[in-house]
């Protein structure tokens, strides 16, 4: 099936939460959990799959697991029309690992990831003189709840 526009339900909904919790439960665990049958949370997740709305499974690791330690998200604001040409510019940026449209103030939040604040120094530079960076401001990420 062609990636097509698929809104999922409820139950669609639960299942995602709970993979998200747990992306190796197994389809029996998923099943009491949701209190439906193991061949509906089969078909449901053959269906997510199918269309898009889950790309795959992944892995998380404990915080201190990474070498690349250091994490912080930037909020930045663009002047004028460059939107474009800033995104081109900070995806060419490896230590961005994600970067987000928003609206507000800001206009860009970039999730960046490095080994040392010698390299953290070096991206706040590296970004705030890309032409078109307007402001930026920056928030170290101490710890996950």
């Amino acid at each position: 099936m062609q990636n097509v526009k698929f809104i999922p339900d409820e139950l669609d909904r639960r299942i995602i939460a709970h993979l998200r919790a747990d992306g190796r439960a197994p389809l029996a665990k998923l099943a009491d959990a949701l209190g439906v049958a193991r061949g509906t949370v089969q078909n449901r997740l053959d269906r997510l799959l199918e269309t898009g709305t889950l790309l795959g499974f992944t892995v998380r690791v404990r915080e201190d697991y990474e070498d690349r330690s250091i994490r912080a998200v930037m909020l930045i604001e663009v002047t004028g029309k460059s939107t474009t040409q800033v995104i081109q510019r900070l995806r060419g940026i490896a230590e961005i690992e994600a970067l987000h449209t928003t609206n507000g103030s800001w206009d860009l939040v970039a999730d960046i990831q490095v080994s040392s604040l010698a390299d953290f120094d070096r991206i706040l530079r590296e970004v705030r003189t890309i032409d078109g960076v307007e402001n930026s401001e920056t928030s170290l990420l101490l710890s996950s709840v």
